[in-house]
């Protein structure tokens, strides 16, 4: 049996097929970046201002909470470090970027009454 036809005809079909447009091959690639770029960084980048903006507002009297754990008063203030008073007669000097964030002190109103059975 001759079986050379199956070579020529796999040989022609390979012929016909041609590589798809240039643009087509960016697609996968970009689509993948501006995935990483709204569900990584730019979640990121909002974090990092909102911390600026909390480090920038910073006063004296404020209660914080810095990234260890420890809760506090804010003493005094310099450029890259501030002074808490974590217990009376006791202030540690720390870093500005290791604010956590600011204890929240609820408000008369939003206080909720004690529910009865």
């Amino acid at each position: 049996m001759n079986f050379s036809f199956i070579g020529t005809a796999l040989a022609q079909t390979a012929e016909q097929q041609k590589d798809p447009p240039f643009y087509m091959h960016l697609i996968l690639p970009l689509g993948i970046i501006l995935i990483m770029y709204f569900f990584l960084i730019r979640p990121q980048q909002k974090k990092v201002k909102e911390h600026a903006a909390l480090v920038g507002g910073l006063k004296v009297g404020d209660e914080v909470v810095t990234t260890g754990g420890i809760i506090g008063k804010v003493r005094s203030i310099a450029d890259t470090f501030i002074s808490v008073e974590i217990a009376p007669n006791t202030t540690v000097k720390i870093l500005k970027s290791n604010v956590a964030g600011m204890t929240i002190k609820p408000q008369p109103d939003q206080q909720k009454a004690p529910v009865k059975a």
